[in-house]
């Protein structure tokens, strides 16, 4: 596996890779990765909502079982290839910061990439899973509403915190995956840190876009503004923090010198 300096170093190339991209490959990359974090909290769902009397003595269990699948979706995104906001958060900072990429472009990617996700989870939403009826049986539309409204009702500040520990997570999965040289080491690089926020309940602002709009589809009390201003820019922003600086920042300021 690569070493943690080895890691930054391995990012530069990532970076320089994924800010050139075209607007339309940044869009449909993004998209497709919208696709897929909202594939893996449909399993995640279907995996944690049938529990509801077994999580009466035992609240953990539907969260243990939802972590547990739910890292499916970012698998696909590193392994098959694809652009995901909360991941390039942290990827494509230390390249900005030595000069090898410019602020514009991170921004750029950022802001596109994030529309991109957001439309590709809504078309999962609502083409796979709503008209497809998959949450109709109670158990599995009590748990996507309750989700809904439970992450809705946070306050801003909570939501905030609740982004920064996800993205944390997350973008120090895309670190393990990134020192692993094989795919079973990358896989399970990826599935430990994202499983952990699932469990912890942090918010991660992809998948609430497939969590928060599938729960409204089903019923949800949850208004437009709710998911927008309530949750979702908050969260962002807190993703931003946990990965552009806990993770992307503070790691290229540490190696910064064996860059040179």
């Amino acid at each position: 596996m690569k070493s943690p300096s080895e890691i930054v170093a391995s990012t530069y190339a990532t970076a320089e890779t994924k800010s050139s991209l075209s607007l339309i490959n940044m869009v449909l990359l993004g998209f497709l990765a919208g696709v897929y974090i909202a594939m893996g909290g449909t399993l995640a769902t279907l995996a944690g909502g049938g529990f509801d009397a077994a999580a009466a003595g035992n609240p953990v269990l539907p969260k243990l079982l939802s972590g547990f699948f739910f890292p499916l979706g970012i698998i696909l995104v590193v392994i098959a290839g694809a652009e995901l906001f909360t991941g390039n958060c942290a990827v494509l900072v230390p390249a900005a910061m030595q000069g090898k990429v410019r602020w514009g472009r991170v921004l750029l990617n950022w802001g596109v990439v994030w529309c991109a996700n957001f439309l590709g989870a809504l078309f999962w939403d609502y083409f796979l899973v709503y008209l497809t009826g998959l949450m109709e049986p109670e158990a599995f539309g009590t748990f996507i509403r309750t989700t809904a409204e439970t992450k809705a009702s946070l306050s801003w500040g909570e939501a905030f915190v609740r982004g920064v520990g996800a993205n944390w997570f997350v973008c120090l999965a895309i670190w393990l995956a990134t020192a692993a040289d094989t795919m079973s080491g990358k896989m399970m690089g990826l599935w430990c840190p994202v499983m952990a926020f699932v469990v912890m309940g942090f918010e991660h602002s992809i998948a609430n876009m497939y969590y928060i709009p599938t729960g409204m589809m089903y019923g949800a009390e949850v208004s437009l503004s709710q998911l927008l201003l309530d949750n979702l820019l908050p969260v962002t922003l807190g993703n931003i923090v946990g990965g552009a600086l806990f993770v992307g920042a503070l790691y290229g300021w540490i190696y910064r010198r064996s860059q040179r």
